[in-house]
């Protein structure tokens, strides 16, 4: 069975006094309740040994880097946020593809060293407007998938979360409808499917991402193939995450 999960995504957001005390923020308003899924933060790197240990919600990168050591200044190796305790990474966001350069060819670099270090990579993917109303979205998401990830053994992509979010809707209020997350959902399924096996690509958790909030979350969530969130703006407080994470 594939996990439900959501997971914020701080990026270039609170300093580590503000972190820390958001993560026991959270952690205490989630105590005693039933939850149906994980539930992961996303911290900027100078939080992630600090929240790791001292938190027992799943902590991840907001990225890592694609060489495993050297001269590299102020890169950050998977290694090294292994070493925090983080068990996740999230790769390939398209703020990072927009304004870093980063290319699929480096992506599957930094999943495969991922990987190697016990990580869970949140894989991000996903169309601009212009690329939906040309009509080639599902050609730009079936690439980014197949060029970063394709060359995984089955075991290995089994260890993957996909996030789709439509770069579209990502800080703009604009939401893709459910039918339009779960129309795209489906697709990534099938052609994981058709690469690999249907029982891969059922266990394969597919969250979707861009202005999930706690007005849209349920309705989301319900769609058979989105298995939860990667949420920007609403997991920067605790009163509008939590009824993201109470969408299921």
């Amino acid at each position: 069975m594939r996990k439900n999960i959501v997971a914020g995504n701080w990026k270039m957001n609170k300093n580590l006094q503000e972190g820390v005390a958001f993560a026991k923020e959270l952690e205490a308003a989630l105590a005693g309740k039933e939850l149906k899924c994980d539930v992961v933060i996303g911290t900027p790197f100078i939080h992630l040994a600090s929240i790791a240990s001292s938190t027992k919600l799943g902590v991840a990168a907001q990225n890592c880097a694609d060489k495993a050591s050297g001269a590299y200044t102020g890169e950050i190796s998977a290694a090294m946020v292994a070493s925090t305790g983080a068990k996740y990474v999230i790769l390939g966001h398209s703020e990072r593809r927009t304004y870093y350069g980063e290319t699929d060819a480096i992506l599957k670099e930094k999943v495969l060293l991922a990987l190697a270090n016990g990580l869970t990579p949140i894989f991000c993917i996903g169309e601009t407007k212009e690329e939906r109303e040309k009509n080639i979205h599902f050609d730009v998401v079936k690439t980014q998938v197949e060029k970063a990830l394709f060359d995984l053994s089955a075991e290995d992509f089994a260890k993957i979360v996909i996030a789709y979010e439509p770069v579209w809707a990502i800080g703009t209020g604009l939401t893709a409808t459910s039918e339009q997350a779960q129309e795209m959902h489906a697709y990534i399924r099938k052609t994981i499917a058709a690469k690999y096996n249907n029982e891969v690509a059922d266990n394969t958790s597919i969250l979707y991402g861009g202005s999930a909030n706690g007005g849209n979350a349920k309705e989301l969530f319900a769609c058979p193939d989105i298995d939860g969130g990667l949420i920007g703006g609403a997991s920067l407080d605790v009163e509008k995450f939590i009824p993201v994470i109470e969408g299921f």
